[in-house]
């Protein structure tokens, strides 16, 4: 049996007050084009589906778009569970009637134990759902005594290892931050100070572990316990991932293998430095020039509208940083010694950059002529 292993879509999410959507759409149909390649038995969505609890409805248009063709167009069972960034609510509506169509929405905390079972000539599986949750909603559900994520997770486990047929094929869905994992800075935190933690062990004895919330794919405790990572890269702290899918294979109800399916995005996200003149040099002949960037310019001088020089080779610039501006010490102070500069020396190098050329000695006589009356009109105004 084979299923794809995902998570994080985040759809209807922007970037720096750009849509994603479009990315989202081209990856997606990677996706699809992988589940019909790799002839798979399922796909499992382990959270955050959308971006927001109430998701735009071009977002919910495209997720339905995909499930449709999944579901329906090639017959791939499809289980997922709400993420922290989801509305379990909102995203189970008419659960129960779209099991006849193969999509599974686990977001039922009391439903825990109760598997999807999915078969196919050889062999079949057990998927256990545990949708993003805090202790409060547990303590509220079932009537019991927690302290924090990670007792909550245990609580839930506990519940599911109760009823399970150890002789099967048993893989658990969820949505947590395992201790000791690697965070990027798009995530949303699941609280403070580190409480939301939940460990690795609890998920040893399951024949896989299907996870989501962080955003780079990696495993933690044992290789079998991993996160497939987002689908895009979500910030710039993500520009080295490579996203992708987690295609699992299983044989004789044991986990068999596992390998990183990528995905190439639409709009690669990455960091350029340097100079002005370099990158703006680099960007006329590189066939990337649509990325979407974050420049840092390392130029000590000012520059008069960077950005849009830079958008004129890099039209997808999203965010400009000027390091070389700030002092060496890093302590983000302008340059004391460009402040000291006189009111002429400034409009020459305004003059310089805006003309491409310096100017004559009859300008900067006539402004400086106009410099001197604004000052004296200050004094006896």
């Amino acid at each position: 049996m084979k299923f794809i292993h995902t998570s994080d879509w985040h759809i209807g999410r922007q970037f720096h007050n750009i849509s994603l959507l479009d990315d989202q759409r081209y990856v997606l149909h990677q996706l699809i084009d992988y589940i019909r390649q790799e002839s798979v038995d399922a796909l499992i969505i382990a959270g955050d589906i959308y971006d927001r609890a109430i998701p735009p409805a071009a977002a919910v248009q495209l997720l339905d778009e995909v499930l449709n063709t999944i579901c329906l167009d090639l017959s791939v069972p499809v289980i997922l569970i709400p993420g922290n960034h989801d509305s379990a609510g909102r995203l189970s509506f008419a659960a129960n009637q779209l099991k006849q169509a193969g999509l599974y929405i686990l977001g039922d905390l009391a439903k825990v134990a109760q598997p999807v079972i999915i078969k196919n000539k050889h062999e079949s599986c057990c998927f256990y759902g545990i949708p993003y949750n805090d202790p409060e909603h547990v303590r509220h559900q079932f009537d019991v005594e927690l302290t924090d994520y990670n007792d909550a997770h245990a609580y839930l486990i506990k519940q599911v290892h109760k009823g399970w047929d150890e002789n099967q094929a048993n893989i658990v869905i969820s949505h947590c931050f395992v201790d000791g994992a690697e965070q990027s800075e798009s995530e949303r935190p699941l609280s403070i100070g580190g409480a939301d933690r939940v460990s690795g062990d609890l998920f040893e004895k399951f024949d896989y572990a299907a996870l989501g919330h962080l955003h780079g794919p990696q495993y933690k405790v044992a290789r079998h316990i991993r996160y497939s990572g987002s689908i895009l890269k979500y910030s710039f702290s993500e520009q080295n991932h490579t996203k992708g899918v987690t295609l699992v294979e299983l044989e004789n109800n044991k986990l068999k293998d596992f390998r990183h399916l990528p995905l190439k995005p639409l709009h690669d996200m990455r960091i350029v430095e340097g100079e002005l003149e370099s990158i703006l040099q680099q960007g006329r002949v590189d066939p990337n020039f649509e990325d979407y960037l974050l420049v840092r310019l390392t130029d000590k001088h000012a520059i008069l509208d960077a950005m849009g020089k830079l958008r004129d080779v890099y039209p997808n610039v999203l965010h400009l940083e000027k390091p070389g501006m700030m002092t060496e010490t890093g302590t983000h102070e302008v340059d004391r010694e460009k402040i000291k500069r006189s009111e002429l020396e400034m409009f020459q190098d305004f003059f310089n950059q805006t003309t491409g050329n310096e100017l004559t000695e009859l300008q900067s006589k006539a402004i400086q002529q106009t410099i001197s009356r604004l000052h004296h009109s200050k004094v006896h105004g």
